[in-house]
C-alpha cells in the first residue's frame, strides 16, 4: 500500500479533470500547432490558443504575455539570462534572496558570465526580505530583482505589494518565481506589478514538463533575449515544438484553480491549523520554520530537537514527506532555507515538511497527527501523548 501522500509542495497529482481534457491531444488531435495548412495543425492551435487564455485569466495579464515553456526553472532561466543578454553592455546588477530556489540562485550565478553582478539578500527569522535592505542594495546599475512569492521550504509569503513599488519607483523588472503561490495565493497581476512570472504546472495538479513565464510590459527599454535557438514559436523567446497535451493541461490546471481556490485553500488552512494545534499544544518544544501567519495554506515545516533523522523513516513510517535535507535529496547537505533563517545543522535536519493538497482528506489527517504525536510521544518519552494517539 502507499503511503499517504503529504509533499504537495514537491509536485501534486495530476487532476483527474485535466487528464480528461488532455487526452484527445495524446491520440486523436495529435498535430502540430506549427502547422498551418491542414486540419490537425488547427485543432492544435485552437487548444493552445485556449489554453493560453486560461492561464492569462488565472493571473490576470493578456494572453500575448503568456510564453510556454518546460516549467518553473526554465522559466527562470530565460527571465534572469535573457535580461542579463538583453542588458550585458550595461554591466547589470541584479538582486535576489538567500532563501531563493536554486532555479534562482544558480542561474543568477550563471548571470554574472553575462557580465552580471548579484546581490544575495539575508532575511529575518521567519524569511521575510527587510524592505529596507532591498533599498539599500539598490545601485545606480540595478536592473532586475528576483523575489519567489512563497517558499517552497517554509511557507513564507513575501510582501510582494510593497517590493512590487519599490521596484516601480527605481524602474527596476521585477521577477517572481510563483511556482508555489499559484492556486495558493490570489494575486492579479492587472492590480500588483510583477514584471515577470514563472509558473510549473506539477505544482498545481498538472502534468511534469509544462510551465509558463509572464512577460508584461516593463517600464524600461529593453526587449528580453532568448537562451535558446532554433524556432520563432512563442515570440522566438522559446524555440521548439509545443507541448500541446501538457499545455492544454495546464491552461485546464489554471481554469479549476480560479474557481476552486478559495474554497480550496480555506480547506487546507483548517487542516493546517488541525494539525498544528495538535503538536504545538502538546510538545511546544517543536518549532514552526516561517511565520505563524502570512504563510502558504498548505505548508507546515516543523524542527524537532533531539530527533535522529535516521529514525524518522522508522516512526513515521506510512507518510510521503519531505526531510529538512537540501532539494536534491541525494545531497547530505543541510538545506540553505533553513540555515538561513538561523537553524543548526543539526537542527534543519531535524526537519519535516508537510505539503496538503487538494485531495487531502479528513481522515488522512487524523491519521497523520496521530502518527506524528505518536512520534513525538515515543521520543520525548510522554507515554500519555503516545498511548492516546
Amino acid at each position: 500500500m502507499l503511503p499517504i501522500y503529504m509533499d504537495h509542495n514537491a509536485t501534486t497529482p495530476v487532476d483527474p479533470r485535466v487528464v480528461k481534457a488532455m487526452e484527445p491531444f495524446l491520440n486523436a488531435q495529435f498535430g502540430n500547432a506549427s502547422s498551418s495548412s491542414h486540419a490537425y495543425g488547427w485543432q492544435a492551435q485552437a487548444a493552445v490558443k485556449k489554453a493560453r487564455e486560461q492561464v492569462a485569466a488565472f493571473v490576470g495579464c493578456t494572453p500575448a504575455q503568456v510564453i510556454w515553456t518546460s516549467g518553473a526553472t526554465e522559466s527562470n532561466n530565460l527571465a534572469i539570462l535573457g535580461v542579463a543578454r538583453a542588458l550585458r553592455r550595461e554591466k547589470p546588477h541584479f538582486i535576489t534572496q538567500v532563501t531563493e530556489h536554486k532555479a534562482v540562485l544558480e542561474v543568477c550565478e550563471a548571470a554574472t558570465e553575462w557580465d552580471a553582478t548579484v546581490t544575495v539578500l539575508d532575511v529575518d527569522t521567519q524569511g521575510f526580505v527587510r524592505l529596507e535592505d532591498l533599498k539599500r542594495a539598490i545601485t545606480p546599475r540595478t536592473v532586475l530583482c528576483s523575489i519567489m512569492m512563497a517558499n517552497n521550504e517554509i511557507g513564507t509569503l513575501q510582501p510582494m505589494r510593497e517590493i512590487a513599488d519599490i521596484c516601480r519607483t527605481h524602474k527596476i523588472i521585477l521577477h517572481s518565481d510563483s511556482a508555489q503561490s499559484a492556486g495558493k495565493c490570489n494575486f492579479d497581476l492587472k492590480t500588483l506589478p510583477i514584471d515577470m512570472i514563472s509558473l510549473s504546472g506539477h505544482k498545481i495538479y498538472a502534468p511534469k514538463g509544462v510551465g509558463v513565464l509572464i512577460v508584461r510590459p516593463i517600464n524600461r527599454e529593453f526587449e528580453l533575449k532568448p537562451i535558446l535557438f532554433g524556432g520563432d514559436q512563442e515570440h522566438s523567446l522559446r524555440p521548439g515544438t509545443l507541448n500541446v497535451p501538457g499545455i492544454v493541461g495546464m491552461g485546464e490546471a489554471c481554469a479549476l484553480a480560479m474557481s476552486e481556490m478559495t474554497e480550496e485553500c480555506t480547506r487546507m488552512c483548517t487542516f493546517q491549523k488541525q494539525i498544528l494545534l495538535a503538536v504545538q499544544t502538546h510538545f511546544p518544544q517543536i518549532k514552526l520554520n516561517g511565520p505563524q501567519k502570512s504563510r502558504l495554506c498548505n505548508n507546515i515545516s516543523l524542527s524537532i530537537p533531539e530527533l535522529v533523522p535516521d529514525e524518522l523513516a522508522l516512526d513515521f513510517s506510512g507518510v510521503a514527506y519531505s526531510s529538512g535535507s537540501a532539494c536534491n535529496s541525494s545531497n547530505p547537505k543541510p538545506s540553505h532555507v533553513l540555515k538561513a533563517i538561523g537553524l543548526s545543522d543539526t537542527l534543519a535536519r531535524a526537519t519535516i515538511r508537510l505539503g496538503l493538497g487538494r485531495f487531502t482528506s479528513p481522515e488522512e489527517v487524523q491519521t497523520v497527527t496521530s502518527k506524528l504525536l505518536k512520534m513525538l510521544g515515543k521520543l520525548y518519552r510522554s507515554t500519555t501523548v503516545a498511548q492516546n494517539f
